[in-house]
């Protein structure tokens, strides 16, 4: 299954698995009893700090008298556990502020209970604990700080979040990184507004929905300064969903896994028709192109683009002036950007400032460095587009509709004939066509007048590594070798940025502690470190002292072997990630040293995977007077589905085992 239609049939099946089962939560605030305070652990989670005892939110349409806001309520209870939990007590909403209305909170209620003499004694919270922190121009965070908290304490706190801005909103989070015993949010969403809806999680929502009406009442102003007010009550058909889940064990990070937000079981809402009455339906971005066309004529985005840029001429003519194809121009001009300009921010999609003003500042956040290579390739008249995607750590965007707050991410493309190269000339250690490891996360979006599909995908890297040690003679009781390695490319990219912030010498040292016994180095080389397009080769000398001069155990594997699985939990519901296809190849060769025979040695072994989809070799064999090794662990896909994850485990299991064998040769007598 590739991970486009596992995404799908991920997002459906959620839907697939709803059920009618919800039950109301009769839980009232203020109302605890003492038998709250031995609530049990959630199954599977006894080691929790906190448990969420009840997390409950609504959002419904309301009149404020002259038109309709969003009323968000929330009610949530948590018992801590322990001192490690004791960052819940400090709650922080976030609000959007607009150019002329802003969110606001109301009705907020804080407490802290506590057990003490076989009697529930309650701590409010006091004003002066309620601050507003401006967090940039369009949002405020509203942050309090409940008292009184210790290891036993339950919280509790309340608020209502009226918004004018009924295009956003709120999503909602069943689970996180605590256990959840009881999870409810509901929408009411009245008939003059349609949103798409947009569920995930592997976990099995409770779910209903019922149709209402309500009644909301408006007055308007009528014409001439002395005219009275006229008021007027309309009843929409209201539909009102809800989803509640229960019992949720907390959802912690894994190895090999883009981010949790993935597969934390949420429901998202993104307004896609306003259905005044009296009036035609009006789409809100509903499809790609509308939104790419927007993009395009943003002056925080792609208006800057079209104009003409001459500031940039003399630059430009003079790095492609001896350029002989598009490749070269394009080339030219990356590099040039990537070495000239320092990147302040490491993620974005707007711009505010002038392209010529992040021109001559030399530097600029990642939207600002890579819109300005994308209008210098123009002004050398390439076909140049940006490209927005969400990073792995972002998450996924919604391929099925456009929405823009998935994104987190610029990079600039460029066709080439059949081709298309894409570019980040925000990182200085990504040769050119490169991009880091983090941009491979799926779909993406050319900023064109066709909304441009493009797909990064893990499974598209080939990464391979090659590793060569030789082992020689005994001198003063250490074994003589010498080492050789070409990393992968992202292995290298990590190594240049090791090295520029630590230094060589830094980078052996940890190469030397990776190693069990006593190794001292020498001769260190790191060939193409400069050569960005290029995956950098590793060498030394090394010697080994050897603790036991008549028998001697040799691990052939050096460093390069697999100590342990990296697959950890017995079990897993999400998928196995990686970040590329991976070739690893290892050969050891060693010279029997004198006065020595093989006395122990590991036997060959093969193993595929999924018959084709995987490949681990561990191919040895000695003539008593040199030991040849070959191992190879190789996998044909980076993704794997959660179904496969058994299998996965096992495979590494076995290349564990069999890279932890060890030679054994024995003195002669």
């Amino acid at each position: 299954m590739n991970r486009k239609s596992g995404l799908l049939t991920f997002i459906l099946g959620c839907w697939c698995a709803i059920t009618t089962l919800a039950q109301d939560a009769k839980i009232k605030y203020g109302k605890i009893d003492k038998e709250d305070f031995n609530v049990t652990p959630v199954a599977g989670d006894s080691g929790a700090h906190a448990i969420i005892l009840s997390d409950i939110g609504s959002s419904r349409f309301e009149s404020d008298g002259n038109g309709l806001r969003l009323a968000f309520k929330r009610h949530t209870r948590i018992k801590i556990i322990d001192q490690n939990a004791y960052d819940l007590a400090t709650v922080k909403v976030r609000l959007y502020k607009g150019s002329s209305e802003e969110e606001k909170v109301q009705n907020l209620k804080a407490s802290a209970y506590n057990l003490e003499n076989g009697e529930v004694v309650e701590t409010k919270i006091d004003s002066k604990n309620i601050f507003t922190d401006k967090q940039d121009k369009n949002y405020v965070v509203r942050k309090f700080a409940i008292p009184a908290v210790k290891e036993g304490t339950i919280i509790e706190y309340t608020y209502t979040i009226h918004s004018p801005y009924f295009q956003y909103l709120r999503d909602w989070e069943f689970q996180g990184e605590y256990p959840v015993r009881y999870s409810e949010y509901s929408v009411g969403i009245p008939e003059y507004f349609d949103y798409i809806q947009i569920p995930q999680g592997y976990e099995k929502f409770d779910f209903t929905k019922e149709a209402s009406r309500t009644t909301m009442t408006f007055r308007s102003e009528r014409n001439g300064a002395t005219s009275a007010s006229e008021v007027f009550t309309v009843t929409p058909s209201v539909m009102i969903y809800k989803w509640t889940l229960k019992n949720v064990k907390a959802i912690r990070h894994e190895d090999f896994i883009t981010t949790l937000d993935n597969y934390t079981n949420k429901v998202e809402f993104q307004l896609s028709s306003i259905n005044w009455p009296n009036q035609p339906p009006k789409p809100v971005r509903s499809t790609w192109p509308k939104l790419m066309e927007e993009l395009i004529k943003d002056e925080n985005f792609g208006s800057a683009l079209g104009n003409n840029n001459g500031f940039l001429a003399d630059v430009v003519d003079g790095l492609v002036k001896d350029a002989k194809t598009d490749e070269e121009k394009a080339a030219a001009i990356y590099h040039w950007v990537r070495s000239n300009f320092t990147c302040t921010q490491s993620y974005g999609v707007h711009i505010f400032r002038s392209l010529k003003t992040i021109f001559n500042s030399k530097n600029g956040t990642v939207p600002e460095i890579n819109l300005l290579l994308v209008a210098m390739l123009k002004r050398a008249k390439m076909d140049a587009y940006p490209v927005l995607l969400s990073t792995r750590n972002n998450g996924y965007i919604y391929p099925f509709y456009p929405l823009m707050s998935r994104f987190n991410y610029t990079i600039a493309s460029v066709r080439i004939g059949d081709k298309v190269i894409s570019m980040d000339a925000s990182d200085p250690f990504l040769g050119f066509a490169r991009l880091a490891g983090k941009c491979y996360n799926g779909p993406a979006r050319i900023v064109d007048e066709e909304a441009s599909g493009v797909s990064f995908e893990a499974d598209s890297l080939r990464e391979q590594k090659f590793t060569s040690v030789m082992y020689g003679a005994i001198k003063d009781g250490m074994m003589e070798g010498s080492f050789q390695q070409r990393l992968t490319y992202f292995e290298s990219y990590a190594v240049r940025k090791k090295v520029q912030e630590k230094g060589q010498d830094e980078y052996f040292e940890g190469i030397r502690k990776g190693f069990a016994g006593d190794l001292e180095m020498s001769n260190k080389e790191i060939e193409d470190l400069k050569a960005l397009e290029t995956p950098v080769m590793v060498k030394f000398d090394f010697k080994v002292r050897l603790d036991n001069k008549d028998l001697i155990y040799i691990n052939p594997m050096f460093t390069e072997g697999t100590s342990r699985n990296p697959l950890k939990s017995a079990e897993r519901k999400f998928p196995v990630e990686m970040n590329a296809v991976f070739d690893e190849i290892y050969s050891f060769n060693m010279e029997v040293p004198e006065g020595y025979v093989v006395d122990e040695l590991p036997k060959g072994s093969m193993a595929k995977y999924n018959e084709d989809e995987g490949l681990f070799q561990y191919l040895i064999q000695s003539d008593g007077s040199h030991i040849q090794l070959r191992s190879r662990v190789k996998l044909n896909k980076a993704n794997f589905p959660p179904e496969e994850y058994e299998n996965l485990r096992a495979f590494f299991d076995l290349v564990v085992k069999k890279q932890a064998e060890q030679i054994v040769l024995k003195k002669k007598k």
